[in-house]
């Protein structure tokens, strides 16, 4: 029973998330802007006090804390952390959040090693076996655990550099190479086409598009849609019939 905890949170103005078992506390601040982490600490103090009165208990070992920003804003932010309301909130240097590894300097190289070393152990078994698999079954097989890992949350991994999407690309080739059963010399490319599956780099541009349509259309969650700022000229132009947007709030 936790739907009386987004009523406390609210009331110190910090963002959230509500789980099933989970519940995710976000604050933005400035560096010079520490005395902001009161409203954490109030915020942990009224959490526990509610969770006392109504025979609950937070778990601490499982609490944790990562700062996202420059290596030496994040060590000074650090040590105010630690000691928030007697909890144990040492930063750590990577989370899990819905199944994606977030890092203190948000590369996600981390999460990428991880998608890399799961899909390749199930292409490998795939692979073992693809010789007694119809078309139709090995695709599935595929999707299911291999693409379907290189689409999940991949918006997330725009702006990245060109050597972390190549870490992707590889894993998207392989799984062409063992579908389509070509030599490892063949060329890739014209696999790909014949398959119509986009390059790691365009999936992940089609899902922002993607969202972003969906955000003007009224078919996308509130926290998203509000993102959305239209653009309004200050004068009168001829472009102003299309649908365009402004910098992201």
């Amino acid at each position: 029973y936790m739907l009386p905890l987004g009523n406390i949170i609210r009331n110190h103005s910090i963002n959230f998330h509500c789980y099933a078992d989970d519940t995710q506390l976000y604050l933005s601040i400035k560096p010079d802007e520490t005395n902001e982490l009161a409203k954490l600490q109030a915020c942990l103090k009224d959490i526990k006090t509610w969770m006392s009165s109504n025979f609950l208990m937070l778990n601490t070992d499982k609490t944790e804390v990562i700062i996202l920003g420059p290596k030496r804003l994040r060590n000074a932010f650090s040590n105010d952390i630690e000691g928030l309301d007697g909890i144990n909130l040492a930063s750590s240097t990577t989370v899990r959040n819905l199944g994606v590894i977030f890092d203190q300097d948000l590369s996600f190289n981390c999460h990428i090693k991880q998608i890399s070393r799961t899909a390749f152990f199930h292409l490998r078994n795939i692979a073992k076996i693809r010789h007694i698999l119809s078309q139709n079954d090995a695709e599935k097989l595929v999707h299911a655990f291999v693409t379907s890992r290189l689409d999940y949350c991949n918006s997330l991994l725009s702006g990245c550099p060109k050597k972390s999407l190549k870490t992707l690309q590889l894993i998207q080739n392989a799984a062409a190479r063992v579908l389509t059963r070509t030599r490892k010399r063949d060329h890739i490319t014209p696999v790909l086409a014949a398959l119509h599956w986009l390059p790691v780099k365009y999936r992940i541009e089609f899902k922002i598009l993607l969202l972003t349509y969906k955000s003007i259309n009224g078919q996308a969650p509130a926290y998203l849609k509000d993102l959305i700022v239209p653009y309004k000229p200050t004068r009168a132009l001829r472009s102003q019939t299309g649908c365009e947007g402004g910098s992201p709030s």
